[in-house]
């Protein structure tokens, strides 16, 4: 299946970050390939841009680890099956840490934000929508790290959200290809951590975040196996 990054993904950002989004894509999916060179001139015509937005968009790409820069152009180093499996490693660190912290604590206004993410991505299950799906995934996850008012985790947090963003797009398209049955599923298993977070166990939230992830890696190695 050929992806594309959605138009309304890239609204907000930079013109550097929305060239590095799009090609970010084109490089986790293996539309480009590894030890392929990006030429800085062709990124431009291709983009219809100036070289300088270009060039940020590749220091971000190369910042990142899926580029190396030299002079002759930027050579694309890729994001290997190990090194996707160990970003889902700091991910279930992330939001393992992130979700244990909450516990205990009141957060019924946390609570009421995430509980409509569910109805929204019943909606766009129904449509077919795999890209609003994937968004709307990831900003549920978002929203509950955000929620630990942990600067340090938010910052680590931060540096890999682009990558994850990309990495969620391509699974979440090969969820959408097992059909209405797993979609199911998987909007099943985030009413469970929802209802986790509101019982305010640390050991039933701790279950439910390690029986997400073990799902979720089993999707990723399937869809990197079809890749």
């Amino acid at each position: 299946m050929k992806l594309e990054y959605p138009a309304a993904w890239l609204q907000g950002l930079s013109r550097g970050e929305a060239i590095a989004s799009v090609l970010r894509l084109r490089i986790i999916d293996g539309t480009v390939e590894i030890g392929a060179v990006i030429s800085e001139n062709k990124v431009a015509a291709d983009f219809g841009a100036s070289r300088s937005p270009v060039r940020e968009a590749l220091r971000m790409l190369s910042n990142e680890g899926l580029l190396r820069l030299e002079r002759m152009g930027a050579v694309v180093l890729g994001l290997s099956p190990q090194a996707i499996e160990e970003l889902y490693d700091v991910r279930y660190l992330i939001e393992s840490f992130a979700q244990r912290r909450l516990a205990g604590q009141r957060h019924a206004s946390l609570h009421a934000r995430l509980w409509p993410f569910i109805d929204k991505m019943e909606v766009a299950a129904k449509y077919g929508d795999a890209a609003e799906f994937s968004l709307l995934d990831f900003t549920f996850h978002e929203t509950i790290i955000a929620a630990t008012d942990h600067t340090r985790i938010w910052h680590l947090w931060s540096s890999i959200r682009q990558i994850v963003l990309t990495v969620m797009l391509i699974t979440t398209a090969e969820v959408f290809s097992q059909g209405e049955e797993r979609l199911r599923l998987v909007i099943d298993k985030h009413r469970t951590l929802i209802e986790g977070l509101e019982s305010g166990d640390a050991d039933r939230i701790g279950k439910a975040v390690e029986a997400y992830f073990a799902d979720s890696i089993r999707t990723l190695r399937s869809s990197l196996r079809e890749d």
